[in-house]
């Protein structure tokens, strides 16, 4: 909340003294005074503390020991209501009362100061009584707010009064943007400077010329007339800033996975040269066969070409023909990994293009359209888990340790398909099928996912269950992702990953 919304809202409450009718605690971070204008509500949790009149509030008991000095000790009537300058500091004096136990006067200060927004009652002296969040001498040597401790005020500061300012008086903001007009003007942040930029017409980053400040004064006597403004006004600098970085951080996050997988594939795509070496060493092992003595671990062999002597490793359990056909699947294999790399360097290439892209577009975005992804984001599932794509086209999740497991049951509708190797720990695996039949190349595909993600790794033949989902039931009290299941019927594939798996 601004030094100068702070005032005006200030300006409408009742003039002290008048009594403290009371106190209620309506939701954590609230505190409601009664007075005889309404009820005086303090929401003072980070990040937007404020204050304001409401005519009822829920009823609440104190539950913090704050909430019990306050309902205890903030009591009589309050004496004193100020702000200094146009801080974001409010303060409120209490008479405290007489009688068989006497309640001594208090002052309940208020700091608005966003993140770092604070309440703190002290005893007249300033020595702390309690407050909502200490602040220990490691996190801000300069300003130790505990219980007990003298209290210390924010650092104090020289501006000048908007409310007192002539057009001449902006001038030393010529040549610097309007952003700096909260260094030169006390009770302005961001949303006022937000107010000001689209009042004038101004763009808060660009250097203001003499020119601008006509402009300027004039959006700021029209802030002065109506400061409510700044409730409604969008920020510029750090509130927007807020909005921005978790949109933001979720984009580079995928940017990092992305570039790490490039740098996967082209390692994948080296393999290409490892395959043609093992090829013609199989080849020297086939065409020299009858030259391998029995039971060798290595052999000398000379090069087709070159003639040069070429050392290559044996299994000695292995005839030759064994031993170079072993180099031949390999080879294989690595061609296979090679020609995958080669597909998708170039999909992943133009992902990371586009999350590039978002990023910078992000940046540039209006605080409309950031809400509008905020609210997009909070509203999409959450993202766990490893996800593939089935040759059907089918979404297949696979939970990478017991609480994915477990979240992927919570996000699957009741009719997808749930895999898991027969027997033996391994992951969840959630075909998402939209209710309709799986074809068979589908059901495969997931079942070699669950097998490959299980204990059964490179065996032949493993046993993978498969129900709808709606048959999967949580063991209660158990480990996170203990389940048993009904209604289950077996496929059994091959415990290795699927040919030409992508990922989604």
């Amino acid at each position: 909340m601004e030094g100068l919304l702070i005032a005006h809202r200030l300006s409408k409450l009742p003039k002290p003294p008048f009594p403290a009718l009371g106190w209620t605690f309506p939701e954590p971070g609230r505190a409601a005074l009664r007075t005889p204008a309404g009820w005086l509500v303090l929401g003072y949790r980070p990040p937007n503390p404020g204050f304001w009149l409401q005519k009822e509030v829920p009823k609440g008991p104190p539950s913090t020991p704050l909430e019990r000095a306050l309902a205890a000790r903030a009591v009589g009537e309050v004496t004193a209501l100020r702000q200094e300058k146009l801080d974001r500091v409010l303060i409120l004096e209490f008479s405290g009362r007489g009688g068989f136990v006497s309640k001594p006067p208090v002052r309940l200060i208020f700091e608005l100061t966003g993140r770092n927004a604070n309440l703190l009652l002290t005893d007249p002296e300033g020595r702390i009584l309690a407050l909502d969040r200490p602040v220990p001498a490691r996190l801000n040597r300069y300003r130790e707010l505990l219980p007990g401790r003298p209290y210390r005020p924010p650092p104090p500061y020289q501006k000048r009064d908007p409310r007192t300012l002539g057009p001449a008086d902006l001038a030393p903001l010529a040549g610097k943007p309007l952003k700096r007009i909260v260094a030169l003007v006390d009770g302005l942040g961001p949303r006022a400077v937000g107010f000001l930029a689209q009042r004038a017409g101004l763009d808060p980053d660009r250097p203001l010329t003499p020119d601008d400040l006509p402009r300027l004064h004039r959006a700021l006597q029209a802030l002065l007339e109506d400061p409510e403004v700044l409730a409604r006004a969008e920020p510029a600098g750090p509130d927007l800033e807020a909005l921005r970085r978790p949109l933001l951080a979720a984009l580079e996050k995928e940017a990092r996975a992305l570039v790490r997988r490039i740098a996967d594939h082209q390692r994948n795509l080296a393999r290409r040269d490892r395959a043609r070496e093992r090829k013609r060493t199989a080849e020297l092992l086939l065409a020299y066969a009858h030259r391998v003595p029995r039971g060798a671990k290595e052999v000398e062999l000379p090069d087709f070409e070159s003639g040069r002597p070429v050392r290559i490793p044996l299994d000695p359990e292995k005839t030759p023909v064994e031993n170079a056909e072993a180099l031949f699947q390999a080879a294989r294999k690595d061609e296979a990994a090679a020609e995958k790399a080669a597909r998708l360097l170039v999909r992943t290439r133009a992902n990371l293009e586009r999350v590039r892209a978002e990023i910078e577009a992000l940046k540039a975005a209006s605080p409309e359209e950031l809400r509008r992804r905020l609210k997009a984001q909070k509203a999409a599932p959450p993202r766990v888990g490893l996800r593939f794509r089935s040759p059907g086209g089918l979404e297949a999740w696979v939970g990478r340790n017991a609480r994915e497991n477990e979240a992927l049951l919570r996000l699957a509708r009741p009719d997808d398909l749930w895999f898991h190797v027969q027997g033996l720990p391994g992951s969840h695996v959630v075909l998402r099928t939209g209710g309709k039949p799986a074809p068979l190349p589908d059901l495969l595909f997931a079942a070699r996912l669950a097998a490959y993600h299980s204990r059964a790794r490179g065996e032949r033949n493993a046993p993978v269950d498969y129900t709808r989902r709606k048959y999967v039931r949580k063991v209660r009290k158990a480990p996170p992702g203990t389940v048993t299941y009904s209604q289950a019927k077996t496929l059994f594939v091959d415990a290795s990953l699927p040919e030409n798996v992508d990922a989604v």
